[in-house]
C-alpha cells in the first residue's frame, strides 16, 4: 500500500523531481509547494493535497499529485452533470480524488515512476484507497500516452474525451511569415487586429520570473484578480502563489507587460518548458480594444517564433483561438465511478460524448484559416 502525504513539504524536492520528465513545469516539486504554502489549496479552498508516494529502500520510485475534493471547480474536466445527477438520487458524490494539475488543464504525466512497474503498482492501490476513505470516485485528467497505456490495463477505469486549441510553430521566420500561411481574409483580420493595439500606443515588454519586483508581482496579481472579480468569482490563486512561484522557478516563468506610455496596463503571465510554451493567465485593469488578443495570442505566437518553441497552449476554451490559427488537440481523462448505478450511466453518456467530441474537433479541423491543409 503506498504511502499518502497531505502535504508535498513531506517529499524531498530532488526525489520528486527525478520523476518528473524534463519540460513540465506544472509538476515541479516547487510549483505544487507553491500551491500548498500559499494557500491556494487547503481546507477552505475545497482542495486537500492527498498525494499517492511509493518508496523502495528510502527512495521515492512513484508518485501521483493527488487532491481529495469537496467541490469540482478549477478542474476543466466538467463533471458537475454527474455530481448533481447523484445529488438527486441521495447519493454522495463528495468527497472525491483528483489527480490533476489544480487550476491548470495542461496535458502531461500524471503517473511520475522509476519504472512501469512501480507506476502500475500506485494505480492500482487507488480503488481500494476509495473504498477506504469512503471516496465516491477517483479522477486522472488531462493525461499523456504513458499515463493512458497505464490506464487502459486498470479494470474499471472510463475513458473521456476532450478538445482544446493549440499553435504550432511550423519553423516560421517570424510572425509575417505564419500570416503568409494563412488565407488572406483571415491574414488581413490579424493585421489589422495588431495594428488597432499598437494605434492606441501600447507596447509590450517580456520578463522572465527573477526580472519582477514585488511591486509588478502585485500588478500581475491585480491584473490576474481582475478577470474573476469581473465575473463575481474570487480567484482560485493567491498573491503569495507568484512570490513563491518566482522564488521556486523563476527560470520557467515569462511575463508579457502592456504599456500604455510609462504605464503598465495589462499582463498575460505564462511558463515554459521543454518544446512548449504555457499561456496561463491574463488581467487588464482597463478596457483597449483587441488588447486581449495581442497579448495572450500573438505575443505569445511572437514569442514561440523567436525563441524555437515549437507549441503554444493558451489554455482551455477557445472557439476565438481557432481563427487565429489554433488547431484542435484531443485531450483525455480517466474516471473511477464506485457506484454500479452512476458507473453504468456515465458509461454510456461518455460513448455518446466521445463521438460528438471527435466530430466536432474534425469540423474544427475544417475551419482553421491556413491557406493549405495542415500535416
Amino acid at each position: 500500500m503506498p504511502v499518502h502525504s497531505a502535504s508535498i513539504d513531506t517529499v524531498a524536492p530532488a526525489q520528486w523531481d527525478a520523476l518528473v520528465p524534463s519540460g513540465q513545469p506544472f509538476l515541479r516539486h516547487a510549483f505544487l509547494r507553491a500551491l500548498e504554502d500559499s494557500g491556494s489549496l487547503g481546507p477552505r479552498s475545497g482542495w486537500r493535497a492527498e498525494h499517492f508516494l511509493g518508496y523502495q529502500d528510502g527512495q521515492l520510485v512513484a508518485a501521483l499529485p493527488a487532491y481529495r475534493k469537496w467541490h469540482s471547480y478549477g478542474e476543466y474536466v466538467f463533471d458537475h452533470s454527474w455530481a448533481d445527477a447523484c445529488r438527486r438520487a441521495g447519493i454522495a458524490y463528495y468527497p472525491k480524488l483528483l489527480v490533476a494539475i489544480p487550476f491548470s488543464p495542461v496535458s502531461g504525466p500524471r503517473v511520475l515512476a522509476a519504472s512501469p512497474q512501480a507506476g502500475v503498482e500506485l494505480l492500482s492501490a487507488v480503488p481500494g484507497y476509495l473504498q477506504a476513505e469512503g471516496l465516491s470516485s477517483a479522477h486522472v485528467n488531462f493525461t499523456d500516452p504513458l499515463a493512458d497505456a497505464f490506464l487502459s490495463e486498470q479494470p474499471g477505469w472510463l475513458q473521456r474525451y476532450g478538445c482544446q486549441f493549440h499553435w504550432h510553430n511550423r519553423g516560421y521566420r517570424d510572425f509575417q511569415d505564419f500570416l503568409d500561411a494563412l488565407s488572406s481574409r483571415k491574414r488581413k483580420q490579424m493585421r489589422k487586429e495588431r495594428e488597432q493595439v499598437a494605434a492606441q500606443g501600447i507596447e509590450f515588454e517580456w520578463l522572465e520570473g527573477h526580472q519582477l519586483s514585488e511591486a509588478l508581482w502585485d500588478f500581475v496579481y491585480a491584473c490576474y484578480a481582475n478577470t474573476y472579480e469581473i465575473r463575481g468569482q474570487s480567484p482560485y490563486l493567491t498573491r503569495t502563489f507568484f512570490s513563491l512561484l518566482a522564488e521556486g522557478m523563476p527560470e520557467a516563468i515569462r511575463v508579457v507587460l502592456a504599456r500604455q506610455g510609462s504605464r503598465p496596463v495589462a499582463m498575460a503571465f505564462s511558463l515554459t518548458g521543454g518544446d512548449s510554451f504555457y499561456g496561463r493567465y491574463w488581467g487588464c485593469l482597463a478596457e483597449f480594444d483587441r488588447l486581449h488578443f495581442e497579448t495572450c495570442f500573438y505575443q505569445g505566437m511572437d514569442y514561440a517564433i523567436a525563441h524555437g518553441v515549437q507549441r503554444f497552449d493558451a489554455g482551455a476554451q477557445g472557439e476565438h483561438k481557432l481563427v487565429r490559427g489554433f488547431e484542435p488537440v484531443i485531450t483525455r481523462s480517466w474516471h473511477y465511478l464506485t457506484h454500479p448505478g452512476l458507473k453504468d450511466a456515465v458509461t454510456g453518456f461518455l460513448e455518446q460524448e466521445r463521438v460528438g467530441v471527435l466530430a466536432y474537433a474534425e469540423e474544427a479541423r475544417g475551419a482553421l484559416p491556413y491557406r493549405q491543409t495542415l500535416e
